[in-house]
């Protein structure tokens, strides 16, 4: 789910390109590897892969709450949290933990998404000791010094500032807004331009009090390393954070129904338009068909039925992509596309045309039998590196799928039918859409802007 509007920070300190190659090296057993459940002697469950193919280890980790336990009048305290927490802690300052980072050429990230504060960090097998100390350290003793809170609160309103004259970013927050409103989901997740700036050492303290605690902690390991070390580091690293979290509730919420449509004025010579809908929940039993169904549509790259109208028929834009959103107490599909500024109403107009197509017949069975092939297909792929897997394997636990989901997932998939993936089509687009136009007027698109190329992009 890493869409163009969920924003994520990732460190890479001080890898040599030898480490780098050596962290992607693919392991054909990763996807068939035996996923243990293992409990630390301290209570502290991960699902882990023993893999000494290479002597690396990959851990993603996550806990429950993310930017929806940001305040509703500041939003962005989790993204700032994410950006700070390796900035410095306990007797180390940034610049003196980052040193330690590059010594041992250890990767360790943090980022926020609407319903999970994560981190990955990943490391040499020899070096794990020290990787996990200092993961805890930033975890349980972050400094927030001012000069570096100043260093990054300045580069988040730099970029904030830059979303501003961004046609993709504005109609990625538009349609956030027109689909949830004043929920927690229809706020950004990097905060905006008010908001950051009256962000403080004390709010992100207490964002870290309240989020970082072992009661919603999913934690995934894949890597050269037995499971008793595993659990000793597991204690040392999370043992001292507190026992339960102190999160505010989230209500569930519903997308807007469409149709809806909204304008955002932008004078660029491209416009961008952002489309969806209400979608569909992990955790539905119809989840698959949706899932399958919305491949044929439009996620299929140069396979899917709006790439070939949008694109190869009517050359109205040069790419365009259509996938399923989900979060814990929602869900929405959603597209995007950027054409000439003369030609957004054709694309708008194809787009519909498309969607209403398949809401009223569904797919053939030839792009069923398609799709369901490349999906399983595609799951070897997927997971072919120590890090690929382990971040799969904390996904899968977020979306509370069984421990064995890899293994039946190919049979999941095989279990759609036609009517399946029809009675799909007809719930996630027989309501229409809600569509972002970010772009110039109607008028104005009609006449060239001044100094910029009329170009399809």
């Amino acid at each position: 789910m890493n869409y163009y509007f969920l924003r994520a920070r990732h460190i890479a300190c001080g890898l040599t390109a030898a480490l780098a190659l050596t962290l992607a090296a693919a392991s054909p057993s990763h996807a068939a590897a035996k996923i243990q459940h293992l409990i630390s002697p301290g209570g502290i469950e991960a699902w882990f892969v023993q893999d000494a193919t290479v002597p690396l280890i990959a851990m993603e980790y996550a806990f429950t709450g993310g930017a929806a336990q940001d305040p509703g009048g500041k939003p962005g305290i989790a993204n700032l949290v994410a950006n700070l927490l390796d900035e410095g802690s306990g007797e180390l300052d940034s610049k003196a933990y980052h040193e330690r980072l590059d010594r041992r050429a250890i990767e360790l990230s943090f980022s926020a998404n609407r319903d999970a504060f994560r981190g990955s960090v990943r490391m040499l097998r020899d070096n794990k000791d020290e990787a996990f100390d200092l993961l805890r350290m930033a975890l349980t003793s972050p400094r927030f010094d001012q000069a570096d809170v100043e260093r990054i609160r300045s580069q988040v309103i730099s970029g904030l500032r830059r979303d501003t004259t961004n046609p993709t970013a504005l109609a990625g927050r538009k349609f956030l807004e027109v689909a949830f409103g004043d929920h927690p989901y229809g706020r950004q997740t990097n905060g905006t331009l008010e908001s950051v700036p009256t962000i403080t050492v004390p709010d992100m303290k207490e964002y870290v009090r309240r989020v970082l605690a072992r009661d919603t902690l999913k934690i995934a390991v894949v890597g050269d390393v037995d499971p008793a070390t595993l659990g000793k580091l597991l204690d040392q690293t999370f043992g001292a954070l507190p026992a339960k979290a102190s999160l505010t509730p989230v209500p569930a919420v519903e997308a807007a129904r469409p149709p809806q449509r909204a304008f955002v004025p932008l004078d660029v010579p491209q416009t961008v338009i952002t489309f969806g809908g209400p979608g569909v929940k992990r955790s539905d039993p119809k989840f698959m068909a949706a899932y399958v169904v919305n491949h044929i549509l439009g996620g299929g790259g140069l396979t899917s039925r709006l790439y070939r109208e949008v694109r190869e028929k009517r050359g109205l834009a040069y790419s365009i992509y259509e996938s399923l959103m989900w979060m814990e107490h929602s869900a929405v599909f959603v597209g995007n596309t950027g054409t000439r500024a003369d030609r957004a109403g054709d694309t708008i107009e194809a787009v519909e045309k498309e969607v209403r197509r398949i809401a009223e017949e569904g797919p053939t069975q030839k792009e069923l039998d398609e799709a369901k092939s490349y999906l399983k297909g595609s799951q070897m792929l997927a997971l072919d590196t120590s890090s690929k897997l382990a971040q799969a394997l904390l996904q899968y636990q977020l979306d509370k799928l069984p421990i064995d989901y890899i293994e039946k997932r190919n049979a999941i998939i095989d279990a759609v039918t036609l009517d399946d993936a029809r009675a799909a089509a007809r719930r996630l687009w027989s309501q229409g859409l809600l569509t972002v136009i970010v772009g110039r007027t109607p008028q104005a698109a009609a006449q060239p802007a001044q100094g910029a190329p009329q170009k399809t992009n």
